[in-house]
């Protein structure tokens, strides 16, 4: 999405008769797809939903007399409400819908509502009503929220002359359709090698066991991650991970070739028409970074911090190669994760597949859920009979003492076509009283058979626990009077801290001593692996970082020059080479399947800038047990529950008492030379 009214979730929800007339019924509030709609049905909902925006705005026209907040925020708040729906189903339908056609046409409708979300960013009879409405009596959410509203107002271009707001209107609309274009092109995507049995020696039996020779003794190895990170970290044969790591990196080529190209083309005569020199300054100015520059040199004090703990890390990598190859001169990117796994066995005896046993996805699923009601404060309710789009997503309420919060999905498991990594999606806005928040968990996490628990990398837990943050931000966060400042609508450069955050509670034997059992013995984790997970895990941090940083540079610097200019394969190179101990692979276009440049633009910043905060978050909580003391409640009451209905500087120092410091991370980085 490109307009910057909160019109933009990250994705769904269908329930139109969610009305004033339901506030006494949110206990009944019927689950997603309850009706199990025909595309059809999909269709005419969407065209609803934007019916009923339109009708509210046309009585924030209609006001005949003083603006109050009744009579124009309201009906504005209602339009944003509906749109947003809209706009969360038919993202969400184009990622996980297991029919391409209902894909397809679910991305149509996608573009659909986001070019009525344009056209209404570009309406000065909204604004003009928006502006006039007198906030001095008005509650301090209510203030922040017209505020915030009136700046993405003049961000669309809302005060330019007509023929300016119509050729506005008209990049939008165009790129709203590249933007669902690059991602459908990665998602549908899904590549893959073919072997035979000696080519996976070194990967767990488990593994061995779902990836059986065909009739012709051939295997398929896909780039989907519950087969790639396996490889990757455990395949012994070099030419097995170069192979099935070149096809990840180039998903979405050529395809996205003339995508990306026409987006960035886009991006840049919508910034310059706004008033700015770039996408990359124009995309900061609502957020808390401000402006491109602060991100620029956000990017390089980052690379300043890592480099010297990078360069450690690639020399005990490079000379863990050199065991095998004593010539060896680099450690390049489609071996950084053996050889990684090869340092922490012989540096820090550690071997990542001996905590696996340790996290069958059932029990890391019920885990989660229990370690976050307790840390959250609330309870986890199965919700029985609910049948979705595909027989493995479930349907969870949330409670507080018996009050309904919300509604949580998990679409866990990966199947064709569907979204390939793992994200949180909006369902439905709280709006206190009138409508429960919704949301879902989509990922891609190893599946459980017969014989088969569906054992989990340490990695992909703590994928689950980001995710799940993000979820239950959006959860706690939407009990406001207002759909537009509910959930996760803060200032989107804050929106990782809290999933950031959560991640950090698997550093705690505490936490884990709760779920963490082997999935034969039952036997719980014992207390001096996790100390040598822990310590093992803080390998690579530095690498990480410079890692992150790169796709952060990368999706900057492809937004900050003459868009006519750009070879993004060369930025690529560039900035990986500048900001990385590793050079690009050969023949890869890392950029094609690098989706955050669809939705992020030139923000992926946003993860490192919320890195920062959460760990500076994370010294507030017991490090006995982060689930203690008054901690829990507290974040979740000064942090979460107010959604955006504040700055997220104000969220940040209300539960700090200062503004984010960098202290935490250097000392987080610096953790695996200060272990004994």
């Amino acid at each position: 999405m490109t307009q910057r009214l909160h019109f933009a979730g990250l994705a769904f929800g269908l329930s139109l008769a969610l009305t004033a007339a339901h506030a006494a019924t949110l206990s009944v509030q019927p689950p997603l797809w309850a009706d199990h709609p025909s595309v059809e049905r999909f269709e005419r909902g969407v065209d609803e939903h934007i019916a009923r925006a339109q009708q509210r705005l046309e009585q924030l026209r209609r006001v005949d007399g003083a603006r109050t907040v009744e009579n124009t925020v309201a009906p504005y708040d209602e339009a944003v409400r509906h749109l947003n729906t809209a706009v969360y189903l038919a993202n969400l339908l184009q990622q996980v819908h297991p029919d391409a056609r209902f894909r397809d046409r679910a991305t149509s409708a996608f573009v659909k509502v986001s070019s009525v979300q344009t056209a209404i960013s570009l309406d000065p009879s909204i604004y003009r009503g928006l502006a006039a409405v007198p906030l001095g009596r008005a509650d301090q959410a209510t203030r922040h929220y017209v505020e915030r509203q009136l700046l993405e107002f003049r961000l669309a271009g809302v005060d330019k002359d007509p023929a300016t707001r119509e050729r506005l209107k008209s990049l939008n609309d165009e790129l709203s359709q590249q933007v669902a274009d690059f991602d459908r092109n990665i998602s549908d995507d899904v590549r893959h090698v073919e072997v035979v049995a000696t080519d996976l020696a070194g990967l767990p039996p488990d593994f061995l066991a779902r990836h059986p020779p065909g009739p012709d003794g051939k295997i398929a190895i896909t780039t989907a991650y519950p087969d790639l990170i396996p490889v990757l970290s455990f395949a012994s044969a070099a030419s097995l991970r170069r192979e099935l790591f070149t096809q990840f990196l180039n998903r979405g080529y050529p395809k996205n070739g003339p995508v990306l190209a026409r987006m960035l083309a886009l991006r840049e005569q919508i910034a310059t028409l706004v008033g700015y020199h770039n996408w990359a300054d124009y995309y900061a100015a609502d957020k808390m970074a401000g402006s491109g520059a602060t991100v620029g040199a956000f990017i390089e004090a980052i690379a300043r911090t890592a480099r010297p703990g990078a360069a450690r890390e690639y020399e005990l990598l490079l000379t863990e190669k050199r065991h095998a190859d004593p010539a060896a001169e680099a450690v390049s990117p489609d071996e950084k994760r053996y050889y990684s796994e090869l340092v922490r066995r012989s540096t820090f005896d550690f071997d990542s597949q001996s905590v696996r046993p340790y996290f069958p996805y059932a029990q890391v699923k019920q885990g989660l859920l229990d370690v976050a009601a307790v840390f959250f404060g609330v309870q986890f309710e199965r919700e029985p009979g609910v049948t979705l789009w595909d027989p493995a997503v479930e349907a969870w309420r949330v409670l507080d003492h018996g009050r309904l919060l919300g509604r949580v999905y998990l679409d866990m498991h990966p199947r064709p076509g569907k979204f390939s990594h793992a994200e949180m999606v909006p369902v439905l806005d709280g709006v206190r009283g009138r409508q429960l928040p919704e949301g879902i968990l989509v990922c891609n996490f190893p599946q459980p058979a017969a014989g088969d628990p569906g054992l989990m990398a340490y990695d992909d837990v703590q994928t689950f626990f980001h995710e799940f943050g993000h979820l239950m931000h959006h959860v706690l966060g939407g009990a406001q009077r207002w759909a537009g400042i509910s959930g996760i609508t803060m200032e989107s450069d804050f929106v990782e801290a809290p999933s950031q955050m959560l991640e950090e509670l698997l550093r705690s034997p505490a936490v884990l001593a709760r779920f963490a059992r082997h999935y034969q013995t039952g036997a719980p984790i014992p207390a001096e692996l996790v100390a040598r997970m822990n310590r093992a895990a803080a390998f690579g941090r530095a690498g990480w970082l410079e890692g992150q940083n790169a796709y952060a540079a990368i999706s900057y610097d492809l937004h900050r020059v003459p868009a006519s200019a750009v070879d993004p394969d060369a930025v690529v190179a560039a900035d990986v080479a500048r900001l990385t101990m590793l050079r690009p692979l050969a023949d890869t276009h890392e950029w094609a399947g690098f989706g955050h440049l669809a939705g992020y633009s030139s923000a992926y910043y946003t993860y490192l800038w919320d890195k920062v905060i959460a760990l500076d978050f994370f010294q507030q909580f017991s490090a006995a047990d982060p689930l203690a003391g008054d901690a829990p409640a507290r974040y979740r009451r000064v942090v979460l529950e107010p959604g955006g209905s504040a700055s997220a500087a104000d969220l940040v120092r209300g539960f700090l008492g200062r503004p984010q410091s960098p202290e935490a991370l250097e000392r987080w980085i610096g953790a695996e030379f200060a272990s004994p």
